[in-house]
C-alpha cells in the first residue's frame, strides 16, 4: 500500500504531496493523529488531507487509516488485491493503475543490468551458433511465452512456445548445448515447468528463468531475471502486475537482441515481412 502511495505522489497536487510524504515518513504517527494535527504538520488545510485520501481512491481519512492498519482486508478475493467491492469506476482506475505503476517503478530500481546482459549474451550466442530458443510457460505465463515467441521469430531465430506441458517436456528432452530455454512462471513453483527446466539443464541448454526471487525455479535456472511483485501465489487471483512485468522483461530482451544483432542483418527481412503484411491488409480492403 505504501509503495502504491509513493508511486502516485507525482500525480497529486503539491499540497497533497506534502500529506503523502508525511504519511510515508512515519506511517505509525500518521495513524494516531487527527486530521487537524496532520494538516498542521503538512502545512495544508484539513480538506486537503481528506482530498489526498480520496485522490488515492479511499473514501476519506478514516478509510485510509483502516486499510493502513489492516483492520479491514484490503482487496477482493479472486479479483484484485487493491480494490474494494464498493469501489466506483474512478476508484478502480486509480487503484489498478497505481498498483501497476508501483510494481514497474520498483522493478526499475531493483533490476540488475548484469543479469539482463547475461541473458542477452546467451540469446545472441544461440542465434550465432544456429541454435534454437524455446519459451516455456503455462496458464497466463504461457500467453507471455507465446508473445515472446512472436517477437523473437521475427529476427530469424528458430523459436517455439508450446502451450502443452507434455510437448514442453518433450521439447526440452531434445535440446542440446547451444540452445536456450526461457522458462516463465508467476509463482516459480509449477512442477511441470520445474521438470522442463531441469530437463533442459540436463541436456546442456542454457536456462533463463523469469520468475520471483526465492522460488524453486529461481534456484534451478542458470540465469535468473527476478520479477518480484505483490501478487502472492498462496491466494488465487488472475495475474495482472506479474504478467505485465514478464511482458516488459521480454520486450527488453527482444530489443537488446535486435540491436546487438545489427540492423544491417535484420532490416531486409523485417522490411519484407512488413511488405507482406501490408499487401495482405490492402487485399482485405478490396
Amino acid at each position: 500500500m505504501l509503495t502504491r502511495i509513493e508511486a502516485a505522489l507525482s500525480s497529486l497536487s503539491p499540497a497533497e504531496q506534502r500529506v503523502g510524504r508525511l504519511l510515508l515518513d512515519c506511517p505509525g504517527s500518521f495513524l494516531n493523529q487527527p486530521v487537524i494535527a496532520l494538516a498542521t504538520q503538512a502545512q495544508v488545510s484539513s480538506p486537503t488531507v481528506v482530498r489526498f485520501c480520496r485522490s488515492l481512491g479511499y473514501n476519506g481519512l478514516k478509510d485510509l487509516k483502516l486499510k493502513l492498519v489492516g483492520r479491514t482486508q484490503e482487496g477482493v478475493q479472486f479479483i484484485h488485491r487493491s480494490v474494494d467491492v464498493d469501489d466506483k469506476t474512478q476508484d478502480i482506475l486509480i487503484k489498478v493503475i497505481d498498483d501497476t505503476l508501483a510494481a514497474v517503478s520498483r522493478y526499475r530500481v531493483e533490476v540488475n543490468p548484469c543479469h539482463v546482459e547475461l541473458a542477452v549474451t546467451a540469446m545472441l550466442e544461440t542465434r550465432r551458433d544456429g541454435g534454437r530458443i524455446e519459451f516455456f510457460g503455462l496458464g497466463n505465463s504461457g500467453i507471455v511465452a507465446q508473445d515472446a515467441q512472436h517477437k523473437f521469430f521475427r529476427m530469424g531465430i528458430p523459436t517455439t512456445a508450446y502451450p502443452d506441458s507434455h510437448m514442453q517436456l518433450m521439447s526440452a528432452s531434445v535440446m542440446r548445448p547451444g540452445d536456450c530455454a526461457v522458462v516463465i512462471s508467476n509463482s516459480g513453483r509449477t512442477q511441470e515447468l520445474l521438470n522442463t527446466c531441469a530437463m533442459a539443464c540436463k541436456n546442456g541448454a542454457t536456462t533463463i528463468v523469469i520468475t520471483c526471487s526465492h522460488s524453486p525455479l529461481s534456484a534451478l535456472g542458470q540465469i535468473h531475471l527476478p520479477a518480484n511483485h505483490p501478487e502472492g501465489h498462496q491466494r488465487y487471483s488472475p495475474p495482472m502486475v506479474s504478467r505485465l512485468l514478464h511482458l516488459m522483461i521480454i520486450d527488453v530482451l527482444a530489443t537488446c537482441v535486435a540491436l546487438r544483432t545489427g540492423m544491417d542483418k535484420l532490416q531486409p527481412s523485417l522490411r519484407q515481412m512488413q511488405s507482406c503484411l501490408l499487401t495482405k491488409q490492402l487485399a482485405g480492403d478490396l
